[in-house]
């Protein structure tokens, strides 16, 4: 059996499919990612009750999409 390591294997190759096996690794991560993301849960629901009188829901809305946009 070979004992070559992937790598070994990849550097072997020419440079177009190196970058090619480097682009299907990056989207195979992207994929792994995307499927890692759960359901939002609901159960802050009824958390901002007392901000009902000071906002409206699209105002809320606006602020929360705010904070968001802050997140790394």
């Amino acid at each position: 059996m070979e004992t070559t390591t992937l790598q070994e294997k990849i550097q072997k190759l020419p440079l177009e499919l190196q970058i090619e096996v480097e682009q299907m690794v990056q989207s195979l991560l992207e994929k792994t990612q995307r499927e890692k993301r759960k359901k939002p849960k609901l159960d802050w629901a009824g958390a901002l009750k007392e901000l009902r009188d000071q906002y409206t829901s699209v105002e809320l809305q606006h602020e929360i999409s705010k904070e968001r946009m802050k997140l790394p």
